[in-house]
């Protein structure tokens, strides 16, 4: 990931603005190509220049049907995906979960082929195509939960995560349902430029910036008898939100919702996709992503009020989730200089 923030900026600085492609095929659904350009549309820096270019786009420009009872018109070709530096699919519930691998068309084969060099998302069942083009072979995916099962079934060298809003893969990215392409496309700019102006796009379309819990919470089970169903740990990360400089423990939080830690775990993990403390380590990395680029604390002040009490902690914990140290983050997001200082790199005050 560290890399590909680094090339990232580089393309944004080598030219006006980064290109974003954002292929549509009959029976596209216009919520999901309206969502990329909103979210990407509404990416300024602080000077308010515009940070993206966007590029609808299609095999054959022109017309193109959607699954509502109006058409789009694309006024981009492949030419566009050539030299797109990120190419969001959208998905096409018509033809998506009938694909099988290396069953694209050959036309669209083609097309992806040209965007192989670019970063690409799908959003909801577009993963079919990135899947059946090869490109998520041996990496994790995800895609809307009605679909995982077929998923897994018809591309049995992706490993599916059903789980989650989201995965990241570095150069390839694939969402859950249609609204999770939201937090997909907030992460990207929040990965491009950092956490500010992502929260700035989330503010300005009025979403969250960073929604809690995976997909896991909206999948339907069957309630066993007995289990009460108004059961949550929402009340408990909410808490645990407005502490995170505490210490707190997976008993803390059970408590906060009158279980036991046994019953919390199992619960926290079906509403999240994640253990409470993989969960309270996202969140206390997203806070120190807040205070690098929006103060100038020290690593130690950063560690002390994200909640992981020593430099060495948050530098362990941020490298591991970011694949980079706090300085380098903060350097690469607020311009500041990165060196070591007299106690080692990202000792001096600010880095």
């Amino acid at each position: 990931m560290a890399m590909m923030c680094k090339n990232l900026a580089m393309v944004v600085a080598g030219r006006e603005t980064h290109r974003v492609a954002v292929l549509v095929r009959d029976g596209v659904l216009p919520m999901e190509l309206g969502l990329a350009h909103q979210l990407f549309g509404n990416a300024t820096s602080h000077s308010g220049r515009p940070l993206y270019t966007l590029l609808t786009c299609a095999v054959t420009p022109g017309m193109i049907r959607t699954d509502a009872d109006f058409p789009i018109y694309a006024p981009h070709g492949p030419e566009a995906l050539a030299t797109a530096d990120t190419v969001i699919v959208p998905s096409s519930h018509e033809e998506d979960e009938y694909l099988k691998p290396g069953g694209l068309s050959a036309e669209l084969a083609e097309v992806l082929d040209r965007a192989r060099g670019a970063r690409i998302a799908s959003i909801c069942t577009g993963a079919f195509v990135l899947a059946a083009a090869g490109l998520l072979d041996g990496l994790r995916a995800t895609t809307h939960w009605m679909s995982t099962d077929l998923f897994a079934r018809t591309f049995p060298a992706v490993s599916v995560d059903p789980d989650v809003l989201y995965v990241d893969e570095d150069r390839v990215l694939t969402s859950a349902g249609e609204a999770a392409g939201i937090d997909l496309c907030l992460h990207m700019i929040r990965r491009d430029h950092g956490a500010a102006i992502a929260a700035n796009v989330a503010r300005r379309t009025v979403v969250p910036p960073h929604r809690e819990g995976g997909q896991a919470q909206y999948i339907q089970r069957p309630v066993p008898d007995g289990q009460l169903t108004d059961s949550t740990t929402a009340a408990s990360r909410a808490w645990a939100l407005a502490r995170l400089a505490d210490p707190l423990t997976l008993r803390k939080l059970a408590a906060r919702d009158a279980m036991s830690v046994r019953t919390y775990s199992r619960r926290f993990r079906e509403e999240t996709g994640l253990t409470p403390m993989q969960w309270l380590t996202q969140r206390r990395v997203d806070r120190a992503r807040e205070l690098l680029e929006q103060t100038d604390h020290t690593v130690d002040r950063i560690a002390a009020e994200a909640g992981f009490g020593t430099a060495a902690s948050l530098r362990q914990h941020f490298h591991a989730a970011l694949g980079v140290s706090p300085g380098a983050y903060r350097a690469t997001f607020r311009g500041t200089v990165v060196g070591p200082g007299p106690e080692g790199p990202d000792s001096r005050p600010g880095l």
